[in-house]
Parts: C-alpha cells; sequence; structure tokens
C-alpha cells in the first residue's frame, strides 16, 4: 500500500488534488470514484512513500489477527450498527482506527466486497479470515435484519470462549513451568554440583553408600549424555507433533486426554461447555438445528468428543430427538440430559443449553480452582524429594565420616581414662 497523489474534478466541477492510500492504481481510482471524484491524471508512490507494514502484509510477514481483534471488531460493528450507521460507512470507521495491519487489510477486502455488491456473510466469507461459525451467524443476522442483535450476542459468544481457552490454558501451563524449572535445577544439581562432591569422596578415601553411589551413577550420565539427550529430545517433540497432526494419532491423543488422571475432567468439560454454548449461540439465531450441529462439531478440539457428537448429529438426522444419543455419550452428565430434554419439549432448547453451558463454565473454574490447589504440593514434594535424595546422597558420607572418627575419639579417650 502507498499514497497515490491525484489531480482531477468533483461532482460539483471544482479542481481537487491530494493524495489518498491504495494497494494499486486501479484501486485508488475506484475508492476516489466513491468520493465523487473523477482523476484526470494520478501519480504512483516512490519506493519511499511505500507503507513497510503494509508491504509486510502482503507479503505474509506480519502476524495475523487474533481473537482479541476479532471481538473488539464484532462488539464495535454491533454499537455502530445499532446506532444506524450504514454498513459501509461502519466499515470505513473501523478499518481507520484498527491498529492490527493484517486485520486492517481484512476489513478493507471486506468492505470492497460489500461496496461490489456482495452481502456481509459472502464478503466476510471471501476473506477465509472469518471461521464458518462467525459467518453463519452473520448470515442469520442478515436474512432476519437482527445483524445487531447477533453481532451483540457473537461478541458474547467470543468473550466466553475466550475466557474458557484462558482458564484451560492457564491449568496447564502453571505445571508444566514447575516441572521444567525443576528439570533444568535436577539437572544443574547433576552436572556441576554433584560432581564437586565426587572429587571430595575420592580424596578422602572411604566406602560409598548404595545411594550415594546411584545419585553419582545418574549424574555421570547426565555429563556423557547430555549434548545427545538435547537433540534426541527436540526429534522425540517432533516426531510427537507430526503424529498427533495425524488423524489416527490426533483421535489416540485426545483419547488419552480424556482418561489422563487430574486433566480429563477438565478436558471434558471444556469440550462440553464450547459445544453446548456454540448450539445455543447458533440455534437462538435462526441456524436449523442439523446445520448448528455441523458446525458446533467442527468447532471442538477434541476429535473423541467430535466423533460422539457426529453421532448424535446422524441419530438427529434419522428423526430421533436430541437427548436420546446424548444420553449414551457416558462422559456426559445425566442431569444436563435430563436438563436438555425439558428445554427440547418446552420449545426453549436455546436457552436451556445456554443455562448448561454456563454450569460447565462454573464447574470448570471449580475444576481449576482444585487442580491448582491439589498439583502445587505434589510438585513441591516430587521436586523436593529429587533434591532432597541429591543432597543426602551427598553429604551422607560426610556424615558416615565425621561420625566414625567421633567413635574412635571416644575410644581412645576410654581407654585413657582405664589407664
Amino acid at each position: 500500500m502507498g499514497k497515490y497523489k491525484y489531480f482531477g474534478i468533483k461532482d460539483d466541477g471544482k479542481k481537487v488534488e491530494g493524495e489518498i492510500d491504495a494497494d494499486s492504481l486501479k484501486d485508488a481510482k475506484k475508492l476516489l470514484r466513491r468520493q465523487g471524484i473523477r482523476p484526470s491524471r494520478m501519480i504512483a508512490p516512490s519506493a519511499l512513500d511505500i507503507d513497510l507494514g503494509q508491504w509486510m502484509v502482503d507479503k505474509g510477514l506480519a502476524s495475523p489477527f487474533g481473537l482479541a481483534d476479532l471481538m473488539r471488531f464484532t462488539r464495535q460493528l454491533s454499537i455502530l450498527i445499532n446506532a444506524g450507521v450504514p454498513i459501509m460507512e461502519c466499515l470505513e470507521i473501523l478499518y481507520k482506527q484498527e491498529k492490527n495491519l493484517f486485520f486492517k487489510k481484512t476489513i478493507k477486502n471486506v468492505a470492497l466486497s460489500v461496496e461490489g455488491g456482495k452481502s456481509l456473510y459472502e464478503a466476510l466469507l471471501g476473506t477465509k479470515s472469518f471461521d464458518k461459525l462467525y459467518c453463519n451467524l452473520i448470515k442469520a443476522g442478515e436474512s432476519a435484519g437482527i445483524l445487531d442483535t447477533i453481532l451483540n450476542k457473537l461478541a458474547e459468544f467470543l468473550e466466553k470462549q475466550d475466557k474458557l481457552k484462558k482458564q484451560v490454558k492457564g491449568a496447564l501451563t502453571y505445571p508444566a513451568i514447575v516441572v521444567v524449572i525443576g528439570v533444568l535445577v535436577v539437572w544443574g544439581l547433576m552436572t556441576f554440583v554433584v560432581p564437586q562432591f565426587v572429587d571430595i569422596l575420592k580424596e578422602s578415601g572411604q566406602e560409598i553408600p548404595a545411594v550415594t553411589q546411584f545419585v553419582i551413577d545418574i549424574s555421570n550420565f547426565f555429563q556423557d549424555y547430555t549434548m545427545l539427550m538435547i537433540p534426541a529430545a527436540i526429534g522425540a517433540g517432533m516426531v510427537f507433533v507430526n503424529f498427533i497432526r495425524t488423524k489416527d494419532g490426533k483421535l489416540a491423543w485426545d483419547r488419552f486426554l480424556m482418561k489422563a488422571p487430574l486433566f480429563g475432567e477438565l478436558v471434558i468439560k471444556a469440550n462440553l461447555g464450547s459445544f453446548t454454548r456454540t448450539l445455543s449461540t447458533m440455534l437462538s439465531a435462526g441456524v436449523p438445528i442439523i446445520d448448528a450441529l455441523d458446525i458446533c462439531i467442527e468447532t471442538l478440539d477434541n476429535q473423541q468428543i467430535a466423533k460422539d457428537f457426529t453421532a448424535v448429529r446422524k441419530a438427529v438426522v434419522e428423526g430421533k430427538s436430541i437427548t436420546e444419543p446424548l444420553g449414551r455419550i457416558k462422559y456426559f452428565p445425566d442431569l444436563v440430559v435430563q436438563m436438555i430434554k425439558v428445554g427440547e419439549s418446552t420449545g426453549n432448547l436455546d436457552t436451556m443449553l445456554m443455562k448448561v453451558a454456563t454450569v460447565f463454565e462454573e464447574e470448570i473454574e471449580e475444576v481449576v480452582a482444585n487442580l491448582t490447589k491439589l498439583i502445587e504440593p505434589i510438585i513441591i514434594v516430587v521436586l523436593g524429594g529429587m533434591i532432597a535424595l541429591v543432597l543426602v546422597a551427598m553429604y551422607l558420607p560426610i556424615f558416615m565420616s565425621a561420625g566414625g572418627g567421633d567413635d574412635e575419639g571416644g575410644g581412645n579417650a576410654a581407654d585413657k581414662v582405664g589407664d
């Protein structure tokens, strides 16, 4: 993107000149025509006038927009539309104030598509930067004439999803950081501290206890093979990442996570909470239940849970109620199934699903709190025990030597007393 200088005539016949930001000469002329200016001459930007940030976006060097950017855009677009501002003006306002270069370009592409006669749904879908859930909710809002309401619901949904992801990420990040630091501390002890004690023990020439020899052997292993262990760990990590990227590997890993001690319950509840909130949002927007289930399944991170809900969708397609197949899922709580059954029978399925999502989110907060309380002492005990083992193993020979010396000295004193 750069600044194009232009000379032209406005609709009222006045001559004008100035500069306009555009990706190309064609875009610059289009923007000027939209402002009621017929350009007679245009000067392309020089190499020094090119926007470096936009150039990085065009070359794929700038980072894409994140969930925070999307939430802000959705909330502000909802407010502007609710205030009666035309969609094109809304997009222009949001484009001008956007700081993220990638998102700025995305908004511009959406605005150009809308200007070309496409609906907002078609424009968003064409950018390939908005997921299927987002686009379908926009489509439902446009067709029902309640775009501002849908955008407001979508913003709330994104905020809840962001909060849920941060809770789960926070619960997993803390123990991971502590474990990594603990491993580094133990490695430091084995590599730098233990060898100092070994030299002292060799000089003393005394017998080494079994526990001390065990620690020395581990220390020797670390010293001899650390340079091989690092690339081996990196290689194993790469193999693991490539494995879980495959269909079978991802399914196997997700099944393991669901059964993992402490974390399994958190993974299940997080996915169920995400599913029920997404389904509620889709149904309240007027999206048909089959289409809503398709989109909800796509948003799930866990492939095993997605597979189970695919069976639920199949049953609904066959004409069954949604509660019957949900009841066959072992990890889906019976109380929640009954709540959904009541919502389905009363015609308030979307409202009941939202209540269920709230219940899951409250349970997730409780699980995260309990997990943190439980993991912290376990990690402290394990790491503290490992460090204590190293210290005891190193000081034990010194204590034994000191104890032996005292016994010998005591015996001599007794002999003297006897004499």
